[in-house]
């Protein structure tokens, strides 16, 4: 009888301790999708940013309507930005930590979670290299993108992705001093193909990103519920 109530003990003693490990580490997965969700819905408004930028665009294209310089040469710079994605990376998967996670579902979808980053970056990895190799190209040739640089600094810019957001950057660059008539620029057919181009990217990885975002917030709700079923569990 000794022997088995020492066993008993013991075996108390060692879950006590797994279920202590196990709220350490859910609170740290709290942190870090917290984290990754803030990160991804930035991610997100900034392409949505582009997005709008790209109707502006458009309208100008197809209407012929009076060109604001301002405003076109800072929707340029919305589809040049390159919103990437770059979630904390934990070493709970594939570690013997992952065992200490009671709930299932939590359990498969940590597992998940890489392959499903993944795709989205795979999107983002495509439209980085559509930015390097036709966007910036084509906007060195219309001969814009000084004037773009120009009328991103001139009146103090705080990026969407800056990580202090109460400061606002002001530079002096100026505009280009070559002839630049942007009824020509704007007619321009490549200029055209990279507008619908980007409305695709930016369409397409945000659907994915939407996706991701809605199992990040599943995972915070059930790590909440799983810290509050622990914590009532030891009152």
């Amino acid at each position: 009888i000794g022997i088995l109530i020492a066993l008993s003990i013991n075996n108390w003693n060692e879950k006590q301790k797994d279920l202590a490990q196990e709220q350490l580490i859910l609170k740290q997965l709290q942190r870090e999708y917290t984290s990754n969700l803030n990160q991804l819905e930035e991610k997100i408004l900034m392409r949505n940013e582009g997005l709008e930028a790209c109707q502006v665009l458009l309208n100008y294209i197809d209407r012929s309507v009076p060109i604001n310089a301002n405003e076109f040469y800072k929707t340029i710079w919305q589809i040049i930005r390159d919103p990437t994605f770059d979630p904390i990376v934990n070493d709970i998967i594939g570690s013997e930590k992952l065992r200490l996670i009671q709930n299932q579902e939590l359990v498969e979808l940590l597992s998940n979670w890489s392959s499903e980053v993944y795709q989205v970056q795979e999107l983002e990895l495509q439209y980085q290299k559509f930015r390097s190799e036709i966007i910036v190209p084509c906007s060195n040739r219309l001969g814009i993108t000084r004037n773009v640089n120009d009328a991103l600094w001139k009146d103090g810019y705080t990026p969407t992705e800056a990580l202090d957001k109460k400061d606002n950057y002001k530079f002096t660059i100026g505009p280009t001093n070559k002839k630049l008539d942007l009824t020509e620029v704007i007619s321009d057919v490549e200029l055209e193909g990279i507008v619908t181009m980007v409305i695709t990217f930016y369409q397409m990885t945000n659907m994915q990103s939407q996706t991701l975002r809605e199992r990040i917030k599943r995972m915070l709700s059930i790590i909440e519920n799983e810290i509050e079923k622990n914590n009532e569990g030891n009152i």
